[in-house]
């Protein structure tokens, strides 16, 4: 018995650690990857092949598995966009990239807390609308407002597909066409931070839309709490924090280094 224990512990040491080395390699090798072949397509590839488990079952079960896979995707493809967009020369921003994904797959993914799934989606958000300004802020607005209504939607699910909540879907459409609605007001205004030779951008865009998902969330677990009634002592503090962070955001830090 004390033999098959420690083989047990044995395996699952050797699991573990074999699980943070692959997951070092793609977060790595996904963004390097990028950068030495200047296309986004190899990386890509790489997201989907350690994504293999969503098609090793019955075809008729695929949309169900991509469902719950889309924040992954949606920020595996966001890093490696923003790798894209940052060009062919290592600069700053590429390791920063390799590190917070690596980070993403090792430490943030496999949790399943509510206020993980909600750091999640935030996660989401925040780089899912950036890799869509840098590649769409020369384009018509509809293809931004497009990306950012499924980005919307898809982060929302998220959170809110393991809640009680039987009607949280019409909750996911219209958090996704709210987001859409800030995206087309934002799209003639799109200011963009950069951050000297480092290669770091981060559109306004995004940090709005990512306090407002942040504040949108805090508002609805208020509400499922306590049965569709608003508590100020819930919802006070993050939808105050939110709104000062856009209105400061708006009136003192809209003159960025470069502009779309």
């Amino acid at each position: 018995m004390a033999d098959y224990v420690l083989i047990r512990k044995s395996r699952n040491v050797l699991s573990t650690i074999l699980y943070i080395v692959l997951n070092i390699l793609l977060g790595v090798g996904s963004i390097v990857i990028t950068t030495i072949t200047g296309s986004f397509i190899p990386g890509f590839l790489l997201v989907l092949v350690s994504k293999w488990r969503v098609f090793a079952v019955r075809p008729r079960y695929w949309l169900i598995n991509i469902k719950s896979s889309l924040v992954d995707l949606i920020v595996g493809f966001s890093f490696i966009l923003i790798a894209y967009c940052s060009g062919t020369t290592f600069l700053p921003v590429h390791y920063i990239l390799a590190a917070l994904y690596t980070l993403w797959l090792i430490v943030l993914k496999p949790r399943s807390s509510d206020k993980a799934l909600a750091a999640q989606s935030l996660t989401a958000v925040f780089f899912g609308t950036t890799a869509a300004v840098l590649l769409t802020a020369t384009y018509d607005s509809i293809f931004l407002v497009l990306a950012t209504a499924f980005i919307g939607w898809a982060a929302t699910r998220h959170v809110l597909v393991q809640s009680d909540d039987n009607n949280f879907q019409l909750v996911t459409y219209s958090c996704g066409l709210i987001c859409a609605e800030i995206a087309w007001i934002f799209h003639s205004w799109l200011k963009v931070y950069s951050f000297g030779e480092t290669g770091i951008v981060i559109p306004q865009l995004s940090i709005i839309l990512t306090v407002f998902a942040f504040a949108f969330a805090s508002i609805y677990r208020s509400l499922i709490k306590n049965d569709g009634e608003l508590k100020k002592s819930e919802i006070l503090a993050p939808t105050t924090f939110s709104i000062l962070i856009i209105i400061t955001m708006i009136v003192f830090f809209s003159d960025p280094k470069f502009h779309l």
